[in-house]
């Protein structure tokens, strides 16, 4: 009996793709797959503000056409990939999701709470991922261990130990990890269990601070709290953001605008 999937729900296609301001062709081949990638990544930002607006985080088709795409807002992972994943399916690719555990920026073991896709093609097995964030992928890459695969700002490879994969990047520093991959398929149960963790426990990155990132062809922003990077041609700019410039950067360099009265608070801000 196969898993139940969301590939029965509704998708307005031509909405997400005038959202990603894609006109391209619309056929399963890797020229697509990596236009739409690239498309997605630069129009549509990661992001966590709903998390510390007390919002639900709903990663049904219907919750996420109506939060990125008609309101034009952004999502962590579960909502990006679950969104891009739905189009590639409609579109025709082939594709199984997976979930990863998070080393970036981490010391010690942490949960699977990352979601990604694998894409087959013609030409073999891609990883496809635009809710990652930060040192994320712009680019799907092949699945191959050892090979250095160049994206828009940094370059990334994967190395193999047994049945796990570690993606890794290399961008102003030395290769680091960024996160831990079987190539067992997971189903919309997995993930929701996974993203009530992310936007709901204590311990949680998303539920203690403000998280941004979004990347254009010239440069790669992120915000965490009061600090936004800039990436650009190899080097990484770092600003101190005052509240009022820290709602202005949210507005003006990712798009995000919060609802009247609403204020961002969380221990990143506070601390």
């Amino acid at each position: 009996m196969q898993p139940p999937t969301q590939d029965s729900e509704p998708l307005d296609l031509d909405a997400y793709l005038a959202r990603i301001g894609y006109r391209g062709a619309l056929a399963p081949t890797r020229e697509v797959l990596g236009a739409l990638h690239t498309a997605h990544v630069y129009s549509i930002p990661f992001e966590n503000l709903d998390v510390l607006l007390g919002r639900p985080i709903r990663i049904d088709l219907a919750s996420l056409q109506a939060k990125l795409v008609r309101a034009r807002r952004g999502g962590y992972c579960f909502e990006q990939n679950t969104l891009f994943v739905a189009a590639l399916r409609r579109i025709g690719f082939k594709v199984t999701t997976l979930i990863a555990r998070v080393w970036f920026q981490r010391s010690e073991i942490g949960p699977r709470t990352h979601m990604l896709s694998l894409v087959e093609l013609p030409e073999g097995p891609f990883l496809a991922d635009v809710g990652f964030g930060g040192p994320g992928l712009t680019q799907p890459i092949r699945l191959v261990e050892g090979e250095s695969q160049p994206q828009a700002h940094d370059v990334v490879g994967l190395r193999r130990e047994g049945a796990l994969w570690m993606l890794e990047s290399r961008a102003r520093e030395p290769w680091q990890d960024l996160y831990a991959f079987t190539l067992e398929e997971h189903f919309p149960v997995d993930y929701e269990v996974a993203n009530h963790y992310t936007s709901t426990h204590p311990s949680s990155l998303f539920m203690s601070n403000v998280l941004a990132s979004l990347s254009s062809p010239e440069a790669r922003m992120t915000l965490r709290n009061r600090q936004l990077g800039i990436l650009r041609d190899g080097q990484f700019e770092r600003f101190e953001l005052g509240d009022d410039e820290l709602l202005d950067v949210l507005k003006n360099r990712f798009g995000l605008e919060l609802p009247a009265g609403a204020r961002l608070r969380c221990a990143g801000l506070d601390g």
